[in-house]
């Protein structure tokens, strides 16, 4: 194991990777900009290390900046949480060349599934269900043509995705191929501006699907195992806001399909330590499901899988990074109950949900419940990052009724 360990990353995330780490008795090191100075994650840690100005590309995105904190204070692994830099190739191989151990997968994992088009040949290769459509081999007016010639075959309606992204930016929905030619130029503008890349692939439209996705963990000897699912259907603009396992969706003969298409998923590009492949599910045809993409870090989501399996993902990132094997007994055991998570935004409703800033006043949480979050009384909010300050998740029973509250594995310091 290690025994000191940099959290590139702010907020609730950072947090919770610092309770993990001071659990196992590693040493916690934080890095923050001018505008988290004094922040709860900062305080969080063992060692905190300002990285730059408030501007994420100066700071939480800022590769050399987070590899000079990491040699200052001796860390020999990176964690990158989710968001930033956690599927970054850059970060990946600055960390290799700096002798650093980077807590993710390797760098063909992280450059075949940050591409959807790539992602979506490599799995249809490995025999895991894919949703039907077609990709582009070129760029520009000549790929358009591609992409119209093969609209006209597959038919609307059609779902135009940028290759590179995440979180819907950039989808366009087309239910008449007369608007596809201004579907793509739309897409290509999204994309370009946010991920740099205008690749785009087109999609059969699945109407009111159901997003059902597996948390895979691998190691550096060949085992992939999963823990179960999570359902992540209830969205707001293609963004994630209630999450639950298990779904109450599938039945044991589907969980079981999936959980070994998500296996094969993971095989296919050899990953390492934890990850999420994600699926549609039509709401009609619970038995028939596929592949949409793979995450290659720690989901937003996966306290609900911790809730559930009694497993600590962080902590087995933590093992796997340091060559330990996974113990096969952890994909054994059934679900234990079920668990939701809420997350908890600075936002506007009146303003049609805009990001929101100002200083937390009176904080207060439920009882009974974990909670992610880097909230406290006096906490400064700003719009610099992501509005998301916190996630509360329930355990219980059954869906339906309560049973109990959080215990065994998440103690507060």
């Amino acid at each position: 194991m290690f025994t000191r360990v940099l959290i590139a990353n702010r907020g609730e995330i950072a947090v919770r990777i610092a309770h993990t780490l001071r659990r196992l008795g590693v040493t916690s090191i934080a890095v923050y900009s001018d505008a988290d100075d004094g922040a709860p994650h900062v305080w969080a840690a063992d060692v905190a290390v300002h990285i730059g100005p408030a501007r994420a590309s100066e700071s939480y995105l800022n590769v050399p900046a987070i590899i000079d904190a990491a040699r200052r204070t001796g860390a020999e692994a990176v964690h990158p949480g989710y968001g930033f830099l956690s599927e970054s190739t850059e970060l990946a191989r600055a960390c290799a060349d700096a002798g650093l151990m980077f807590i993710g997968p390797g760098v063909e994992a992280l450059d075949v599934m940050g591409s959807k088009i790539r992602a979506k040949e490599r799995v249809a290769g490995a025999g895991v269900p894919v949703i039907e459509g077609a990709t582009e081999n070129g760029t520009g007016a000549g790929s358009d043509r591609e992409l119209l010639d093969a609209a006209a075959e597959i038919g609307a309606p059609l779902l135009v995705k940028p290759s590179a992204g995440g979180g819907g930016k950039g989808m366009q929905v087309v239910r008449d191929l007369a608007e596809l030619p201004e579907a793509l130029a739309a897409a290509r503008r999204v994309a370009q501006a946010a991920f740099g890349d205008d690749r785009l692939l087109l999609e059969r439209f699945v109407d009111a699907p159901r997003h059902i996705e597996v948390q895979v963990l691998a190691d550096h000897h060949g085992s992939v195992i999963t823990l179960g699912e999570r359902e992540c259907s209830l969205q707001r603009r293609h963004q994630k806001v209630i999450e639950e396992a298990p779904s109450p969706l599938l039945d044991e003969a589907t969980r079981e399909r999936i959980c070994a298409a998500a296996e094969e998923v993971a095989r296919s590009v050899d990953y390492r330590g934890a990850g999420t492949v994600e699926f549609l599910v039509p709401a009609q045809r619970p038995g028939h499901f596929a592949f949409m993409e793979m995450n290659t870090r720690l989901q937003v989501e996966h306290p609900v899988t911790e809730a559930v399996t009694g497993v600590d993902l962080v902590e087995w990132q933590l093992r796997v990074a340091a060559g330990e094997r996974l113990d096969p007994a952890l994909g054994q055991a059934p679900a234990s109950g079920w668990a939701m998570e809420a997350r908890v935004y600075a936002e506007r409703p009146e303003a049609g949900f805009l990001p929101a800033a100002g200083t937390a006043q009176v904080v207060q949480w439920p009882d009974g419940a974990r909670v992610d979050h880097a909230l406290e009384p006096g906490t400064a909010v700003g719009t610099d990052y992501d509005p998301m300050l916190a996630k509360v998740i329930a355990h219980g029973a059954t869906r339906g009724r309560p049973w109990r509250s959080w215990t065994g594995l998440w103690r507060r310091p």
